[in-house]
């Protein structure tokens, strides 16, 4: 049976434990120096988020003509420009772009959109045409052209399984719910009993070393993330906890360049304004918590955070007191180094619409350059596959 085969029927195959990064001889016993240099964390708030009702255009009467019922009062809306204010949901990153750590960027999508909600995220992972259909993920072929000696969580995700975006031909990311579940999980008896047997065959032997690289990285992420709790006071959610542990994993200087992190359940259809509402109220709040935390261990400059999700939403709204899935969207960077903090550029125009959708402006592997080259200081025509101009905001 051929290892990939054998793989794809083995109790591992499912698991985050199984990290393609393990298919090279890694030099994990002898891992170089921590890490250096910048971080970078990413935030997908998955389903499709509303960014018409994100950032709000309170002095464009056609917003409150398309959205009768839907729309932000504009007494409610947070204003922050003359024309452009948040979701009042936000309020608690209002202070961050007020300090000039956060800029936005508005009318990011790609040419020919795709509604699907699985195909327009493959297309923001692997940096795609909407025609083009790729196995690999923009951040995993940063991994290849960048990792050398790099340990497996060199890119990290706080989920149980990997997403696209972090998996490369050679080296991926690696995912994980939390240090000490990923420590039990890689004592489980199955790959226990892997240890006792003979290693000649090569896919015993292929498993026995993933057991041993995951059973290092468990124990090394645990030790780091009880290196220096933190001290600020975060709510009580899932993606506030998934933003501690990340703040954690920073401080104590763990050999991790890239955080993944995942906010789920924007695709509202219906009902949106008090849904969208307290998903984005977990956004801020954890935010405003994280920021924080890196403001005070003197790391908010060393790091890049950017939010994402994979589509926005039409214009209009429904009959159903929600949007349909859209096309263009906006793109958060907060950090201590931005060069154009505020707003990068206008918000849509909802006089010259496309089909009731609205237009990009940007495109998304611009974003993606700007971070790759100014960032990460790696190739991104290499990495994108060919050269995007970047935005010049770090």
């Amino acid at each position: 049976m051929k290892r990939r085969n054998f793989l794809k029927t083995s109790a591992l195959a499912s698991s985050s434990l199984l990290v393609p990064r393990f298919l090279q001889g890694n030099n994990f016993g002898k891992r170089q120096a921590s890490r250096t240099g910048k971080i970078l964390v990413v935030v997908q708030l998955s389903g499709g988020n509303d960014g018409l009702n994100t950032i709000v255009p309170f002095e464009d009467d056609r917003y409150f003509q398309l959205r009768p019922q839907l729309s932000i009062p504009k007494k409610e809306v947070l204003r922050v420009s003359d024309d452009l204010g948040f979701n009042p949901a936000l309020e608690a990153l209002r202070g961050v772009f007020e300090e000039g750590l956060m800029t936005v960027v508005n009318n990011v999508g790609y040419p020919n959109p795709d509604r699907s909600h699985f195909r327009s995220m493959d297309i923001w992972h692997t940096a795609s045409d909407s025609q083009e259909y790729l196995s690999n993920g923009w951040i995993g072929r940063y991994l290849d052209s960048a990792c050398g000696g790099c340990p497996p969580y060199h890119a990290l995700e706080m989920d149980s399984a990997l997403s696209l975006a972090m998996k490369g031909e050679r080296h991926s990311g690696f995912a994980m719910n939390n240090p000490g579940q990923l420590k039990r999980a890689s004592k489980n008896p199955f790959l226990e009993s892997i240890a006792s047997q003979s290693h000649e065959e090569e896919n015993l032997a292929y498993l026995y070393k993933t057991m041993i690289d995951t059973q290092s990285s468990a124990d090394y992420l645990l030790k780091k993330s009880k290196t220096h709790p933190s001290k600020v006071n975060y709510p009580q959610t899932n993606f506030a906890k998934d933003l501690k542990q990340t703040a954690e994993l920073i401080t104590a200087d763990c050999d991790t360049k890239i955080y993944y992190v995942n906010l789920t359940g924007f695709d509202t259809h219906a009902n949106q304004k008090g849904r969208q509402g307290r998903l984005l109220k977990q956004y801020a709040e954890a935010m405003k918590a994280f920021v924080k935390d890196l403001q005070q261990n003197n790391l908010l400059d060393e790091t890049l955070i950017m939010t994402f999700s994979e589509f926005g939403r039409r214009a209009a709204q429904n009959a159903s007191g929600g949007t349909d899935h859209g096309t263009a969207n906006n793109v958060f960077f907060i950090g201590g180094q931005l060069q154009r903090p505020g707003f990068f550029n206008a918000g849509p125009n909802l006089g010259n619409l496309d089909k009731n959708d609205l237009r990009y402006e940007v495109d998304f592997r611009s974003i993606y350059a700007t971070i790759l080259d100014d960032w990460l200081e790696a190739d991104a025509s290499k990495i994108l596959g060919r050269s995007f101009e970047g935005l010049k905001i770090v």
